[in-house]
């Protein structure tokens, strides 16, 4: 994130002012937003705001809806889901790719990027896969290639403005399994180039972790639940979970 003494506030609305150091609250104020991407689910400004409000602070829904400067432009909230099975089979595939383009400024979802991929190694999604992902047969069936897919992101990123060298974005993700494993991993397979714009993210585990003092063993449900705040949409769903 941009200024990790952002992740104190989070850490206040779960401790309580009474035991923030006051000198501090001035700067946590100011950094806010630098954790925000983690409570990218719709609504959650609403819950903040309130949060806020009752530890003193007087935030509005008016004051929430503009955050100071920011690194980044834009935050590229990433969640893949991929072919599965117990035990584990090799190589995965990436199935689901979703991408959601959220202004660093607002805070507001701009833009999406959604695609089911068609698995090549393995075609056939196993019942493991499909009961924990909700994806089923028939959305991969006929669905792009990862080259493909790839393309289309490339062009998304393109139409988003997102290539401008004068426009600084980030992907941000759930782990480093998605941008430091799976696609790297899937793009050596089948002989794929990594785009540069994949090879830097934001891990929110990590960010979870500083602010809370403990590691998220499972997630973005342990990060919810550590944040007080109720999961929207179906876990392990790409495009839910971003």
């Amino acid at each position: 994130v941009s200024d990790a003494s952002g992740c104190s506030m989070i850490a206040l609305l779960h401790t309580g002012a009474a035991k923030f150091p006051q000198n501090l609250l001035p700067r946590a104020r100011q950094a806010v937003c630098s954790l925000l991407p983690a409570c990218v689910l719709k609504g959650y400004g609403s819950i903040v705001s309130r949060k806020l409000a009752s530890h003193g602070f007087g935030a509005s829904m008016a004051a929430m809806s503009s955050f100071p400067p920011q690194r980044y432009h834009y935050f590229l909230v990433l969640d893949f889901e991929a072919t599965c099975d117990k035990p584990q089979i090799h190589p995965q595939e990436i199935i689901e790719f979703p991408i959601l383009k959220l202004n660093g400024r607002t805070m507001e979802i701009e833009s999406t990027f959604h695609m089911y991929v068609q698995p090549v190694v393995h075609p056939q999604l196993t019942p493991f896969c499909t009961e924990l992902t909700g994806i089923i047969q028939g959305m991969v069936d006929g669905q792009p290639s990862l080259q493909q897919v790839l393309e289309r992101v490339d062009e998304w990123m393109a139409k988003e403005g997102l290539l401008d060298p004068s426009v600084k974005s980030i992907f941000v993700t759930c782990g480093d399994w998605d941008l430091k494993v799976m696609l790297p991993g899937q793009c050596q397979y089948l002989g794929l180039p990594v785009a540069d714009y994949f090879k830097q993210w934001i891990n929110l585990k990590k960010a979870y972790s500083f602010a809370m003092g403990s590691w998220p063993k499972n997630g973005l449900l342990d990060m919810n639940k550590g944040l007080n705040l109720q999961h929207i949409g179906r876990p392990h769903s790409g495009i839910g979970e971003c």
